[in-house]
């Protein structure tokens, strides 16, 4: 239940962000078919990562009952799956945001949404890149 939830919540804000930006296109009159082709690949691409996150804990808690090590396996498959589902939805909520600063330049409030969002995004992309 908890990979079906999910994904529908990444499928979800995908809409969202989607819905955002072509009305966004359209109040900038920057509206373009290669760019929403693009975009909606790009959702697409999303949620078939989710997918196959999902996937790889379903996969990892069945190789730990297998191999006798299913605490270790849950733990991992939940941290898998766990992690790339916070890096899109912070993904996508960031992109919301800046479309609806865009479409409604009133609200300056989302412009320090967006920029702690995006502080927390890259303070992720350091830790990753410190343990590499």
């Amino acid at each position: 239940m908890k990979y079906i939830i999910m994904l529908l919540i990444i499928i979800g804000l995908a809409l969202a962000d989607y819905i955002t930006g072509i009305i966004k296109a359209y109040c900038t009159n920057s509206l373009s078919s290669k760019k929403m082709r693009t975009g909606g690949l790009n959702k697409l691409s999303e949620i078939i990562v989710m997918t196959a996150s999902c996937g790889l804990d379903i996969g990892i808690n069945a190789l730990g009952k297998y191999y006798n090590a299913v605490e270790l396996s849950e733990i991992a498959g939940n941290i898998t799956a766990f992690m790339v589902f916070a890096y899109i939805l912070v993904m996508e909520i960031v992109s919301i945001f800046e479309n609806y600063a865009e479409i409604n330049p009133d609200a300056q409030w989302t412009l320090k949404i967006i920029k702690r969002l995006k502080n927390f995004n890259n303070m992720e992309d350091k830790n990753d890149n410190i343990e590499k």
